[in-house]
């Protein structure tokens, strides 16, 4: 009888450690499957999650927003370090990945109180405009910042850079990109002295914009910018970022056409025939949101097509009363990953695009509707895992206490 009674003691032990491993192993599964890496600037590496691979040989010349001199004048520490172009595989043979979504930006940055005013805030990057224009509607024709059609300003572009320059050698620990924006060839060119007199005393990152090609939707009511004589200046400047884009067509009506495999070519063909492809120049391709939400196969194609020779990347933009559709608009960043895209949008939209949590959108481009991201995928997996595990566990119960009756 006692032998009985410590037979049935042992079978109860198992059944309890039994127990106790399938609670265990739930509580881990639970645990490991719905974490998802937080995105914060500058500090952790995003998930890429591209169908496509994009390589680079040899080393990139990345510039960093913000680094500290070491005693010899040498900037020896990288502090934030912002990639302006595609991190490939750095000298000493390790990767990186860094949150391009998270940069903030202060745009039409046309007069002196905007610059003062985007010099004292946390922006990372200051975008601003250049026409040909008068200081104050005096003196002579030189390039100032202002948009069209107005042609003068308070403020030139050589004070602008200088200012810019004055700021970043005393704040190395925040120091700021800037973005030029040329409208037409004859305001570039005559932008070029004043660049090659700056530009190469910038240890920061300097972006030239220009709309060089036809594109969406129908677009023939803007000249777009010379590319062959933009690409013969921009080739002064090496260390300078190639912003190149299409003009376009847009409302707040929905559907409003993509970036066709016709202008996507012209963009290719502009790109090589002007030998951009030999000066290795980093390249970024600023496109409407509304548009490029229609066009993710189109993006992944013209990216490809140049990222052997240049690093390359996207800048999504907005105006403010654009259609955009979200779900797409996530997908196709989700689809390149947060180290290859700048979002550049209305804070509305951009909140919108909720970007802190994963995507969970199917690559035919439809969202599954849960609103969880991928949380609730794994959640629902997780779930079923759960309840495989409970059953197995609650069949093994039941196989010992019967045999305890036994």
């Amino acid at each position: 009888m006692a032998n009985l009674r410590a037979n049935k003691q042992m079978e109860c032990n198992k059944c309890l450690f039994v127990v106790i491993l399938v609670v265990a192993l739930l509580q881990s599964l639970n645990a490991a499957s719905v974490q998802f890496p937080k995105l914060v600037n500058g500090t952790t590496e995003p998930v890429n999650v591209s169908r496509y691979e994009y390589t680079v040989d040899g080393t990139t010349t990345s510039i960093s927003l913000s680094n500290t001199a070491g005693k010899d004048g040498q900037d020896n520490e990288e502090v934030n370090t912002i990639k302006f172009n595609m991190p490939s595989k750095n000298g000493d043979g390790s990767g990186s990945a860094t949150n391009l979504t998270a940069l903030t930006w202060a745009h039409a940055v046309n007069s002196q109180k905007e610059l003062t005013d985007a010099l004292n805030s946390d922006i990372d990057m200051i975008e601003a405009d250049i026409v040909m224009g008068k200081i104050n509607d005096t003196g002579p024709d030189m390039p100032v910042m202002a948009h069209p059609p107005a042609n003068s300003s308070d403020i030139s572009l050589d004070s602008f850079l200088e200012q810019i320059k004055l700021y970043n050698d005393e704040h190395k620990e925040k120091m700021k990109g800037v973005k030029l924006d040329f409208k037409s060839i004859e305001v570039f060119e005559g932008a070029l002295k004043t660049l090659e007199a700056k530009i190469p005393e910038m240890t920061y990152p300097i972006w030239l914009n220009a709309d060089i090609i036809s594109g969406p939707v129908n677009q023939n009511n803007t000249i777009p910018v010379d590319p062959q004589r933009f690409f013969a200046g921009s080739s002064k400047f090496p260390q300078a970022v190639l912003s190149i884009g299409w003009t376009t067509q847009w409302s707040s009506a929905a559907n409003n056409g993509s970036y066709t495999p016709q202008e996507i070519a012209a963009m290719i063909y502009a790109i090589k025939e002007n030998n951009v492809t030999d000066s290795g120049q980093p390249i970024t391709f600023p496109v409407r949101a509304g548009i490029a939400a229609n066009s993710q196969d189109e993006l992944h194609d013209l990216v490809k097509a140049v990222n052997g020779t240049n690093n390359s990347t996207l800048t999504i933009w907005s105006s403010q009363n654009d259609y955009v559709d979200i779900a797409k608009l996530r997908q196709l960043i989700f689809s390149f990953g947060f180290d290859r895209v700048y979002l550049d949008v209305p804070e509305e939209l951009s909140s919108q695009l909720d970007l802190g949590r994963q995507d969970d959108d199917n690559d035919d481009g439809n969202d599954n509707g849960s609103g969880n991201g991928a949380v609730a995928t794994n959640t629902t997996l997780t779930s079923l895992v759960n309840f495989s595990l409970i059953s197995a566990g609650l069949y093994l119960f039941s196989l010992y206490l019967e045999k305890i009756r036994l």
